[in-house]
């Protein structure tokens, strides 16, 4: 009962909040922000659990985590325009308009994000497309090629701009796969179009849509908000991107699958992502710190998602924005985390001998 409230409600209680806070001002926005920080840190170390609770979910559940994401991509839409309008207008004061872009930037990336992710996995179109709308509103459309046909593939490898390799920090990292999630996302579009037999710049492809989607946005803040609107926006888009890489960071660094001696690599096992299990962010963020399970099932819907650390899944010492934050100081994140990748790959070569993917069932 208590896993399905949490699946249910943590993601959707900011939206009442925050939608208060623009036209009520800064109390309510401090209500969000607070649920979105503070609030979700205590909740993580008080309710923290290292077990799977997917067993505990009935038939309600399931259904609402149908109907969830949908809700949370629609108020996306919706409520991002108008935090751009208000924060660019004199309807409040300086205080209270830093209390509603940060509660903002906090939902879109650390909420909006992860859910824009779900959605984009699942099968039916108009999922799909919610989640790909979410993603172009941010200016990052091309995540959305660049996760599912390159991500998911070359995870934990070279080939993957958005696997952090060891002592690579953030700032760095940042720079690489903007650009080389980019890149690559755009030579798998045009590699499809072309056994398709179609040329690089055919309306099918979407980067066509991913920058037309982006100029209409940019157009849109302009219309609500002129230049002001413009500069709220890039901030608002800037530190989602910011904080999706940033789990992306923090959920890949250091890992690396094993080349095998016919050339290929080991396939992708829940070993190769770290996760956290904390209860309250995981939900809040659809399950996607259960990264390891989605990485070994990226078909499946996030209230199904599992840890998995009793079978050997690695674990972060702590949840993903709270990692995330660590991360920000290169020189700290490597003094924690760097050992951690050591025990990991004495683990894994003794594990594999060398062999390649072997290891079952591994307790933590």
């Amino acid at each position: 009962m208590y896993t399905g409230l949490v699946l249910k409600l943590s993601a959707l209680l900011p939206l009442p909040f925050l939608a208060l806070g623009l036209v009520w001002g800064g109390n309510w926005a401090f209500v969000a922000l607070f649920y979105l920080s503070i609030f979700a840190f205590l909740a993580d170390e008080s309710l923290f659990a290292n077990g799977d609770t997917t067993a505990h979910l009935g038939a309600t559940d399931r259904a609402l985590a149908d109907v969830v994401p949908v809700i949370l991509g629609a108020a996306h839409l919706v409520l991002l325009p108008f935090a751009v309008l208000t924060l660019a207008s004199d309807r409040h004061d300086l205080f209270e308009n830093v209390l509603i872009f940060v509660s903002f930037a906090l939902f879109f990336g650390t909420i909006s994000t992860a859910n824009a992710h779900e959605l984009i996995h699942r099968p039916d179109r108009f999922r799909r497309n919610l989640g790909k709308w979410v993603f172009i509103s941010l200016l990052f459309g091309h995540h959305v090629s660049a996760h599912l046909a390159i991500h998911h593939r070359h995870v934990a490898t070279p080939q993957d701009p958005n696997s952090a390799p060891l002592n690579l920090g953030f700032y760095r990292f940042f720079n690489r796969a903007w650009r080389g999630s980019f890149r690559a996302g755009l030579t798998a579009e045009t590699s499809r179009l072309k056994h398709a037999g179609k040329p690089n710049y055919h309306l099918s492809n979407p980067y066509i849509i991913y920058a037309a989607g982006a100029v209409g946005f940019l157009l849109l803040a302009y219309t609500l908000a002129g230049f002001r609107g413009v500069v709220v926006y890039l901030g608002y888009a800037t530190l989602a991107q910011a904080q999706l890489l940033l789990s992306d960071y923090v959920q890949h660094y250091g890992i690396e699958r094993r080349l095998l001696p016919d050339g290929k690599y080991e396939a992708v096992t829940i070993f190769h992502s770290w996760n956290a299990p904390h209860v309250f962010t995981s939900a809040l963020m659809l399950n996607a710190p259960r990264h390891s399970d989605h990485h070994a099932q990226p078909s499946i819907r996030y209230c199904d998602l599992r840890t998995r650390a009793s079978e050997g899944a690695p674990v972060l010492p702590y949840s993903i924005p709270v990692m995330s934050c660590i991360a920000l100081f290169p020189n700290i994140w490597r003094r924690m985390m760097n050992p951690r990748v050591s025990d990991w790959y004495r683990q894994h070569d003794a594990d594999h001998g060398g062999l390649g993917p072997t290891r079952q069932n591994i307790p933590v």
